[in-house]
């Protein structure tokens, strides 16, 4: 308490005004030699280096040729103390900064408008989020972690000053300077929010700035080219516009920019700019509320202050009025020779000049300019756009997302299977990842059209229709109204269709509809980046939660604070590594493992994803369908899972037989089909049979039995090229075989004999069998089951048998080209040759699908069968087939799942826990699942195209390389 007091008297020593708070440019743990410096700086000034200290000019770092060489002089001759930057690459910015500061004699301070973050993201997107958009955001804290990322990017570039937070409270819909910078309407919000972005930027170590004084939150008319007036009185002004300075000084705000406004109730003279009105500046900001930082005007070159005539005046006018720095004269060269005149004819005291040179000099010392370094350029770009701040725009973009309204709680998005959907996009912006996005968990049309009635017609058959409006994200000032032929179409699709609204545009969009009445469900999104059309997307279908409270009022429907909390479904979501522990950099050794994969011949292309918490992190295509290099592989495109078939589709229909006490671990086949009582198999079980310990063969090649012994080809006897009654399987195209062959394949299975001695041996006999009882016990087909009772539920559209019934051979990857069994190249049916014979649809080969639908059920395996709010079956199943029973003998599987191996040989890279569970298929498939990690790690290829011969993927390891990869990527650091 001692030093604090000592150092808050020795702070009055070089200020005209010693409020009760400490001083903001104070270094309070290094006050005396803070003190040394700027005296010994200040000490050696000429009258001429002291006055340029006064003045920032700007620098356009994205057109430095126009102003380098007279920012330049101004430096060498007028001595100015810092430099704005704008409108600029950060490599540029930096090399210019280095320039300038090596010509200074004291160090520039060098500052910028910042409010948003300094890079720019590949999709145009800023760094982080409009302050608008973080009004909505109820945890503050969120808000102090971007201002602190902001400040470090800041640091990093050498910027000193970020002109933000701005502070103003927007009170007015039309206010065409300020809107998105605003953090909204009500006082106390905007307060906090701005107080938890000061503190984190100045945590940084850089200077934050309040703006603009008194509260530029009310005015119709923009500032860069006019004199805004408002119109409040004292009393307003002192309760609402200057509330949140009064909080942020009291908790140490380093500085204030002085608007250019015309404020009747506090400057008397008419016209006269806010920024040089003593009454305002010193008797206001300095005396009334106590500031003792540095007072920056705004910029001096606005237009309507017409009290000013020659260049120059309104600058020693500001100064006179309480300011310390001038920002942006139209003319520093004869405004610095003004002011040194009146120095020396008495109007600017020495103890004036020394009270905001000081001041200057303090803020120098306290972001270490007495210790200046120069910028390092190298890897500028990589560290203003880092893993971490994804992760964090991330989370601000989700906690925004602000739910209007929800009638009949149509948000989230449930029951799939009962849903037809469409989306209509509106604005003039791109909503394509948003589209991207939903469809990553329902089958959405996007339905276009030229003309209303065209549009009602198509959207006739639809359950709900979505509607994004999409406006740019370029900057906070785009344009963001919907057009009157958009809002006529918008009422009467709403009149006729169940309508979610999705607005990615500034909050006051909402006030162009005349009614929301019709409208069921309406998102604000608040901006159109990437991210957050995912995020909203997301939150549609109740992946993510809805957060956000409405920042400001929008009539009387939707008051100040509006908001409708929406709950979890449970479904997969979307988002960075960094997010859930996960390195970024670490995983993209498994884009080397891929590339390795390619040009190795292991497999013409695949996809990989991996997920961890519920989140998918990881999720790239590589390669091609085939070795010509024609088709790219895309995340739609789908494979032939091959044995994954057990675990995707087999297996969960059982596992809801046993959660329902059908069927349990020790029901015999006797039990489940009534022809094996009097067979060999009467009485393996379950458990035996799908944990593999049950005698049965591997396999039986039921295939070479109907090829002609003479032509090596299908045998007549068996196959026809043309459907019919007697030959109505379909195999491959053009090649049909006989109905009553499938009683052949059961009856083989059936009679086949058991193997002397009780050991593990991998069979896909249990999944015929258990296709049989499955399909009798329901009266339906395996394929009809498991889209009825799974994938339409799961929003797994991507997955099925046959799938040339639903999908073009351009979206399914091709297998092989069999020179052996159906003499074509196999694309479209299953490969399998046994699952082939079945029609395509067998328990153990047959579907086909792609990685974002695979990740999906093994979620839901991972959530003990609870998935987009249904529960297929209960946590205590799982359990049970998700167990060794059969370890001590040397039995790796679980009940149809495959299990870590027991000793050095087996299916993972053996960094998995033992509780995880997954499998791999002959066609070059894997996923894993792990429950101690939550990782979930799909592959899918087709390396046995052109030849199933070509086994250097299994040789080489390489899926549990990748797997490897991704442990090495968890980051325990990061959840801290």
């Amino acid at each position: 308490m001692k030093k604090l007091l000592v150092t808050s008297l020795l702070a009055c020593s070089f200020l005209s005004v010693c409020a009760q708070q400490i001083n903001p440019l104070i270094d309070k743990d290094d006050f005396e030699n803070q003190k040394k410096w700027v005296d010994s700086i200040y000490g050696k000034m000429s009258l001429q280096e002291k006055v340029g200290q006064l003045f920032m000019t700007v620098v356009f770092s994205s057109d430095p040729s126009s102003t380098t060489n007279k920012t330049k002089e101004l430096i060498s001759n007028y001595y100015i103390g810092g430099v704005i930057f704008s409108k600029g690459g950060p490599v540029r910015q930096a090399r210019l900064n280095n320039e300038f500061q090596e010509l200074a004699e004291v160090p520039l301070m060098i500052g910028m408008d910042a409010e948003w973050g300094l890079a720019m993201r590949l999709d145009s997107t800023y760094a982080y989020p409009w302050n608008m958009t973080l009004g909505a955001i109820t945890d503050n804290k969120i808000v102090e972690r971007v201002g602190n990322r902001i400040g470090e990017h800041s640091k990093r570039l050498g910027v000193h000053i970020n002109f933000a937070p701005v502070v103003d409270i927007n009170t007015n819909p039309k206010n065409p300077i300020i809107g998105n910078r605003s953090f909204g309407e009500d006082k106390d919000n905007v307060t906090l929010k701005s107080l938890a972005f000061m503190k984190g930027m100045q945590d940084a170590g850089v200077l934050a700035n309040a703006k603009h004084f008194p509260g530029h939150g009310d005015t119709d008319t923009d500032s860069h080219k006019t004199l805004p007036t408002i119109e409040f009185t004292k009393e307003r002004l002192d309760s609402i516009e200057l509330y949140p300075y009064r909080k942020l000084i009291n908790e140490g705000l380093s500085s204030v920019m002085v608007a250019h406004l015309n404020v009747p109730a506090l400057e008397r003279r008419d016209g006269f700019p806010s920024s040089i009105s003593e009454t305002i500046v010193t008797d206001l900001l300095k005396h009334e509320l106590g500031f003792n930082g540095l007072i920056f005007t705004d910029a001096l070159n606005m237009k309507g202050a017409s009290n000013f005539k020659e260049p120059g005046e309104i600058d020693l006018a500001a100064f006179l009025a309480g300011n310390d720095v001038l920002l942006i004269s139209e003319d520093i060269p004869k405004a610095h020779d003004l002011m040194v005149a009146a120095y020396r004819e008495g109007v600017i005291t020495e103890e004036r000049l020394a009270h905001s040179v000081k001041k200057i000099l303090y803020a120098k010392y306290l972001v270490g300019l007495n210790e200046y370094k120069p910028v390092n350029t190298n890897y500028i770009y990589d560290d203003l756009n880092s893993v971490i701040d994804d992760a964090l725009y991330e989370t601000a973009m989700e906690q925004a997302l602000t739910v209007l309204k929800n009638d009949k709680a149509i948000l989230p998005i449930k029951d799939l299977q009962k849903k037809k959907i469409a989306y209509i996009n509106f604005g003039d912006d791109d909503g394509r990842p948003f589209l991207e996005q939903l469809r990553k968990y329902a089958d959405v049309d996007w339905v276009r059209a030229n003309n209303l009635e065209s549009y009602l017609s198509k959207l006739e058959s639809y359950n709900y229709v979505i509607v994004g409006f999409h406006k740019s994200n370029d900057n906070p000032w785009k344009d963001y109204q919907f057009t009157d032929k958009e809002l006529v179409w918008l009422y009467e699709i709403a009149r006729t269709n169940t309508v979610i609204l999705d607005v990615f545009a500034r909050p006051y969009a909402m006030l162009d509809l005349n009614t929301t009445a019709n409208f069921e469900g309406i998102i604000l999104s608040y901006q159109n980046s990437e991210v957050s059309q995912e995020l909203s997307a997301q939150l549609i279908f109740g992946a993510r939660e809805a957060n956000g409270k409405l920042p400001v009022s929008l009539g009387e429907d939707f008051p100040l604070h509006t908001h409708f909390r929406t709950k979890s479904l449970r479904r997969l979501q979307y988002g960075t590594p960094e997010s859930v522990g996960m390195n970024s950099y670490k995983l993209k050794k498994i884009d080397s493992l891929a590339n390795i994969g390619l040009w190795g011949g292991m497999m013409p292309g695949a996809q990989i994803l991996v997920a961890r918490k519920g989140k998918v992190v990881y999720s790239k295509n590589f390669g091609y369908h085939t070795q010509d290099k024609e088709n790219r592989v895309r995340s739609n495109d789908i494979y032939d899972v091959a044995s994954l078939t057990k675990i995707l589709a087999t297996l969960p229909v059982v596992m809801s037989l046993v959660d329902r006490d059908i069927i349990n671990m020790d029901t015999k086949l006797s039990e489940m089909l009534p022809e094996y009582a009097r067979s060999n198999k009467a009485n393996i079980n379950l458990k035996d049979m799908l944990s593999h310990y049950a005698r049965l063969r591997a396999w039986i090649p039921f295939y070479t039995q109907t090829i002609d012994s003479v032509t090596k080809r299908p045998s007549e006897k068996y196959y026809a090229s043309a459907a019919s009654k007697e030959f109505n399987i379909k195999v491959a195209e053009d090649l049909y075989m006989r109905s009553d062959y499938k009683d052949s394949i059961y009856d083989a299975i059936k009679d086949s004999e058991l193997r002397s001695r009780l050991s593990y041996k991998y069979s896909d006999l249990p999944y015929y069998i258990l296709k049989k009882y499955l399909e009798e016990f329901y009266g339906a087909s395996l394929d009809k089951i498991t889209q009825r009772d799974l994938y339409e539920s799961l929003g797994a559209n991507y997955t099925t048998f046959n799938p040339l019934e639903k999908f073009s051979k351009n979206d399914i990857v091709p297998t092989e080209i069999d020179d052996y069994f159906r003499m074509q190249t196999v694309h479209g049916y299953v490969h399998d040759q046994g699952a082939a014979m079945m029609g395509g649809v067998s328990g153990h080969a047959g579907l086909f699908s792609n990685a974002n639908d695979v990740a999906k059920i093994m979620q839901m395996y991972l959530w003990k069968g609870f998935y987009g709010g249904k529960r297929y079956f209960n946590p205590e199943t799982l359990d049970l087939f998700n167990t060794c029973y059969y370890c001590e003998k040397d039995v790796r599987r679980g009940v149809g799942f495959d299990k870590p191996q027991l000793g050095d040989v087996g299916p993972t890279c053996g960094c998995v826990s033992m509780t995880s569970f997954g499998h791999s298929g002959f066609t070059g498939t894997f996923t894993w699942a792990d429950p101690d990690e939550e990782i979930v790690y799909v592959f899918l290829s087709n390396r046995t195209y052109p030849s199933a011969e070509n086994r250097k993927l299994i040789s080489s390891d390489l899926r549990s390389k990748i797997q490897e990869a991704i442990y090495e990527a968890i980051d325990y650091k990061l959840m801290e």
